[in-house]
């Protein structure tokens, strides 16, 4: 470096320097929002994770407390559904 570059650098230095110290400053605020809004994300997940382990819980104790009767119940329920399916196509042969 040369004496004229120096000579221009060190009146500059001050304003260097508190531009650095601005940016250092919002780089600092920036990991601050960030850090808050991995916080409320993880309470976000936290809390949906705790619904689906309730729902869980209720469906576990729907399938244990009626045990095997479950299964008749939705083979049932296919029952009616493709007896409904039937009449519904049987109909539309009828109107045609």
């Amino acid at each position: 470096m040369d004496n004229h570059t120096l000579a221009l650098l060190i009146p500059l230095a001050p304003f260097m320097l508190g531009g650095f110290a601005i940016w250092m400053r919002h780089q600092r605020k920036m990991e601050e929002i960030r850090a808050r809004s991995t916080v409320d994300i993880a309470g976000q997940h936290a809390l949906q994770t705790q619904a689906l382990e309730e729902r869980v819980r209720v469906l576990e104790r729907i399938v244990t407390d009626k045990g095997y009767d479950v299964a008749a119940q939705i083979e049932a329920l296919r029952d009616v559904r493709r007896l409904d399916d039937t009449s519904a196509v049987e109909q539309s042969g009828r109107v045609q």
